[in-house]
């Protein structure tokens, strides 16, 4: 009883991890998107 519970919190553990990397990668990407739109924004508006 007790191994099986101890897998399922590895797998829960692994699964957070793995979640929360792709959240965060996630956010990274659009901010850096949102970043260089801002830049080309702002060129636009200064040419």
């Amino acid at each position: 009883m007790f191994n099986i519970l101890k897998a399922i919190f590895k797998l829960v553990a692994t699964l957070t991890l793995v979640i929360s990397g792709i959240f965060i990668g996630g956010t990274i990407f659009t901010a850096k998107k949102i970043d260089d739109a801002g830049d080309k924004l702002q060129e636009t508006i200064h040419d």
